[in-house]
């Protein structure tokens, strides 16, 4: 009888062991498949001739590629930074996506954000105030998107062009776009709701539209893709792309 008993426990313990095994098991593959399938897409919008396509090459290769003209097809490459290829020890390429910022062409945007890391707004510093409605617009219609509240999709709305002295400064930029977004809400809110065009609604009720209202965080920054002046995309992109 004894050593029966001892046989159950022995082959209970077994059980336990091997249980342990396959969930230990199960939990290192599904970590392993997490890590794995981590985006690494950072997308680049904005309107047309906001420098995109300059920035584009700044981060892959360090040239403003002066010739470069809009846009008509996505440019996209994955890369190592180029301000980070002399650095020692594993880097994490980054695939960038340049969608073209054509009114016509911006339903492009829609395939790679499901894939997205982060979204950089790239906005005009310097011919800012004529295209102010227009960029609010195309920046109201990404962040209703479900796509971005969703996944809470990071979006760094990039005052590009800012060593020109007549360029607008970054604070001024975003109340500006913070206003005019704030127009949207209200004119749109009031629509009927047959108009399905944007998926969520912005802001909190009864109060004056911020970025800091939206569920995924919205930042500002400068840059200048025409002298690489590019630091603030790199450490955005670098904080949602790990290496």
């Amino acid at each position: 009888m004894e050593q029966w008993l001892n046989q159950v426990f022995i082959t209970q313990e077994v059980y336990v062991a091997l249980a342990v095994l396959f969930f230990t098991s199960v939990l290192f593959l599904l970590f392993r498949l997490f890590r794995r399938t981590k985006s690494n897409t950072i997308v680049l919008a904005g309107l047309s001739g906001s420098g995109k396509t300059v920035l584009f090459y700044q981060l892959q290769d360090g040239s403003s590629h002066q010739g470069t003209v809009t846009s008509m097809d996505p440019n996209e490459g994955s890369f190592v930074l180029h301000s980070e290829t002399s650095k020692k020890g594993k880097i994490k390429p980054v695939h960038v996506v340049d969608v073209p910022g054509h009114s016509r062409l911006r339903p492009k945007l829609d395939e790679f954000l499901s894939q997205a890391a982060g979204l950089v707004f790239v906005v005009d510093a310097l011919d800012f105030l004529p295209n102010c409605r227009a960029a609010a617009e195309y920046l109201y219609d990404i962040l209703t998107k479900a796509s971005v509240v969703n996944k809470r999709i990071p979006v760094l709305i990039l005052c590009n062009k800012t060593d020109k002295v007549t360029a607008h400064s970054k604070d001024f930029i975003r109340k500006q776009l913070e206003k005019e977004i704030d127009k949207l809400r209200t004119s749109r809110n009031a629509v009927s709701e047959a108009d399905i065009s944007n998926e969520f609604t912005l802001g909190v009720s009864g109060q004056s539209f911020m970025f800091s209202h939206c569920v995924n965080k919205v930042t500002v920054g400068e840059s200048s893709g025409m002298t690489g002046e590019i630091s603030q995309v790199e450490q955005f992109i670098r904080e949602h792309v790990k290496s």
